[in-house]
């Protein structure tokens, strides 16, 4: 759910290791912050914390803290930012950031305030942001958070389920699982389902559609083993621009170990675009399977889509 924020103040230092001093205004740049010392061509650009966590920590240690004194550039009011996950946006009249990263190892004995209290809010509650549009920000401005909700292209392939003669189970199985999934790692997803006949006319009409609509990934399940009709994975694989082959090589052996048939699956996994694309069989079981090893894998891949570096 996006979020209004107020900017309470924004702060610079000149030297990396030392605290932050508010200023009038700050410029971002595609580098950073002008004249701040930890601006440049990273993932780190602009730091920031917020009033509440700060706000907390001042009721434990029992002492007030002035803005910038974490080392945050930017103090805001309205949430608190550890709710924020890598690739949501913080979005003002004059500029725009990225989420890149979620708090931070903490320095320790070099922390004047860990030194002091035995502890500092910055490692837990602040995040780091990129700059993605430029421009001036100061205290008394608004940031919009947006929250980065995932868009899903579900395609199920199949003569009989899209001629209505039976009902297609596969590709609502696969919503609901991974729906479950994603929701346990506090995500937000939204899907396009499709359910269409073995052609390969309508599957590239279909895969077509869903990268214009900006997919972060595509499901297609069926026609992945070797008769006449099964086609998924040729289509597919004119898309791939980066094919990713350990993941399916991976649950073909694993799988195939205890049930053969599963070592007759073609199923390919890649990057089309900025899309990732799995093509799974078309059996309940299969799509469980498949999802539970696919799943832990995906917010690490739309990172790296992304070019965050969340090692």
């Amino acid at each position: 759910m996006e979020k209004i924020l107020k900017v309470k103040s924004v702060n610079i230092s000149v030297e990396k290791g030392t605290i932050k001093l508010p200023a009038d205004k700050i410029e971002l740049t595609e580098r950073g912050i002008t004249g701040d010392a930890h601006s440049g061509d990273w993932h780190r650009q602009v730091s920031l914390l917020s009033e509440e966590s700060i706000r907390e920590f001042s009721d434990i240690t029992g002492r007030e803290y002035n803005y910038g004194e974490f080392a945050e550039n930017i103090t805001i009011s309205g949430m608190k930012l550890n709710e924020c996950r890598p690739g949501d946006i913080l979005e003002g009249s004059a500029i725009t950031m990225l989420v890149t990263q979620i708090g931070k190892k903490c320095h320790g004995s070099g922390c004047a305030i860990y030194t002091e209290t035995g502890a500092c809010v910055m490692p837990k509650e602040g995040i780091f942001a990129k700059v993605i549009r430029g421009g001036t920000l100061k205290a008394g401005d608004e940031l919009i958070y947006k929250p980065n909700i995932w868009k899903a292209g579900v395609i199920t392939l199949s003569n009989r389920a899209s001629a209505g003669i039976y009902e297609d189970k596969s590709g609502p199985h696969l919503i609901n699982t991974l729906e479950r999934y994603v929701a346990s790692i506090n995500r937000k997803i939204d899907f396009k389902y499709h359910l269409i006949p073995d052609s390969e006319v309508n599957l590239r009409a279909t895969i077509d559609e869903l990268m214009s609509q900006k997919c972060d990934m595509i499901f297609t399940t069926g026609g992945t083993g070797i008769g006449p009709q099964d086609i998924t994975p040729d289509i597919v694989k004119t898309y791939i621009e980066k094919e990713i082959p350990g993941i399916m090589e991976f649950i073909r052996v694993k799988y195939g170990a205890q049930k053969p048939n599963a070592l007759l699956s073609r199923g390919v996994a890649g990057i089309a675009g900025d899309t990732l694309i799995f093509t799974l069989p078309g059996s309940l079981g299969a799509v469980t399977e498949y999802l539970a090893e696919i799943s832990p894998l995906l917010e690490h891949l739309i990172y790296m889509r992304m070019g965050l570096d969340t090692h």
